[in-house]
């Protein structure tokens, strides 16, 4: 059975809970920081399309409700207290297919603005 389309996001609202400046922190890292969100995805919602990280690695962890991650034509359903790595691997989308809001945090490392 071939892995649906990734859709355009729909149902997801992102919200910034801090930053770090990593440049005075590690050598190397000028221009970078790291940054930690809260996603929350409702039911039927998806953020997408494919993406990849690149770049811009980090982990998510799941607080409340499930979401399908999709990658490699493998789509993997992850509930609370489960998570994911993001690396220059991956590339993926995700989706809530259950009937409560999805809730993760996400922290990552990414360019400054």
């Amino acid at each position: 059975m071939s892995e649906p389309a990734a859709p355009q996001t729909k149902g997801v609202e992102v919200q910034l809970l801090g930053t770090v400046d990593l440049g005075p922190e590690l050598p190397g890292m000028e221009g970078r920081q790291l940054r930690m969100r809260m996603v929350t995805i409702e039911p039927g919602g998806v953020f997408g399309p494919v993406h990849d990280h690149r770049g811009r690695p980090g982990t998510v962890y799941v607080l409340q409700g499930a979401i399908t991650d999709h990658r490699d034509g493998v789509a993997t359903d992850y509930g609370p207290g489960l998570g994911w790595p993001e690396d220059h691997t991956t590339l993926h989308w995700l989706e809530n297919r259950g009937s409560v809001p999805a809730v993760e945090i996400s922290v990552d490392i990414v360019a400054s603005d």
